[in-house]
Formats: structure tokens, C-alpha cells, sequence
């Protein structure tokens, strides 16, 4: 395999979550150019209740034109906030519940191809009843599922979220749940 190196990177767009970024790139002995999303991060988190349940979330996705369901998930407030405090505030605000036991699954990349959007996932237990924090322009549904319905959701391709899909089978596994 050959070297690959990156000439340059300048940078296209700026946005509300994201920078878009025009490299240079010579691999195999030829120049090319790619685009590339840079993503500050973000956390998720599995919430299980205290029969096994997780709570999911149903919101509205712009990208896919279409409601999706999800576990809670949000981007860092900062590039250097702690995942974990991240996943602690999404979970209080989208549900409504809060855990003093977060503990790490998993670390998805979600679009190795372009983007560097990393997501630190994590399973809360112990949940404690609070409030949900909407955002002004947030519209969410908590709901409880089984996980072996979600498992079945996600065979039959009703559920499409990498992050989600990730980490409920990465929790089915650790659980021995099928």
C-alpha cells in the first residue's frame, strides 16, 4: 500500500454543528480532492429502566424529511466537554430522567468516509424521574421498548440510526439478550 498524504485543507463552509473542509490528497500516486465534515462530537446514551426497558426517543429529523426513533443524543456544548457530562445533560433533557450511573458501551465513528463525528455512548441504569429540557425547536416522545422488539426493528430495517443500531445490539450482546 502506498502513501497517502494531504497536500492542504481549506475550509469551505462554516456551520451551526459542522465545517466543511476541500483537502488535496495524493494517494497511490494521484491527486485528488475530497471534501471532508468536521463534527466537534457528540454522546448518546441507552437508557434502561428498572424492568429492562429503554426509553427511546421519537423526534423529528430534517435530514431524512421523517420521524425517527433513537436513543438521546446530542452534540457537545464544547469540543473538550466530557462525553460523559454530555450524555448525562441529553438524557435529563430529552427524557426527563436522570442517572448518577453512567456507564461507557461504546465509541461510534458515524461516516468514516467524510466525516469525523465521533459519538461516546453510554448505558444509564438507576434512572431518577426529573424533567425534560426541550430545546425551543425540539418536539420529542419518550417511549419504553423491549429490546428484543428494537432488535427486531432493527433486522427488518425499520430502524436505520447507526448510533442506535450500535448500541442496542452492543447492549443486547453484554446482556445476552437475543
Amino acid at each position: 500500500m502506498e502513501k497517502t498524504t494531504r497536500l492542504k485543507r481549506d475550509l469551505a463552509y462554516t456551520g451551526t454543528i459542522l465545517k466543511i473542509y476541500r483537502d488535496t490528497v495524493v494517494a497511490n500516486g494521484i491527486e485528488e480532492e475530497y471534501d471532508y465534515i468536521h463534527h466537534d462530537g457528540a454522546a448518546a446514551v441507552l437508557p434502561v429502566t428498572k424492568d429492562g426497558k429503554i426509553l427511546m426517543v421519537r423526534q423529528y429529523r430534517n435530514a431524512l424529511d421523517r420521524f425517527t426513533l433513537e436513543i438521546p443524543a446530542g452534540k457537545l456544548d464544547a469540543p473538550d466537554e466530557p462525553k460523559i457530562e454530555c450524555a448525562a445533560r441529553e438524557l435529563e433533557e430529552e427524557t426527563g430522567f436522570r442517572s448518577e450511573t453512567l456507564e461507557f458501551l461504546m465509541t461510534v465513528n458515524t461516516t468514516v468516509a467524510f466525516c469525523d463525528e465521533q459519538i461516546g455512548v453510554y448505558i444509564a441504569k438507576d434512572l431518577i424521574p426529573s424533567k425534560q429540557h426541550l430545546d425551543a425547536d425540539e418536539s420529542i416522545d419518550v417511549e419504553e421498548w423491549e429490546v428484543k422488539d428494537l432488535l427486531d426493528m432493527i433486522y427488518t430495517g425499520k430502524m436505520t440510526d447507526a448510533k442506535t443500531i450500535a448500541a442496542i445490539l452492543a447492549y443486547a450482546q453484554k446482556e445476552g439478550i437475543r
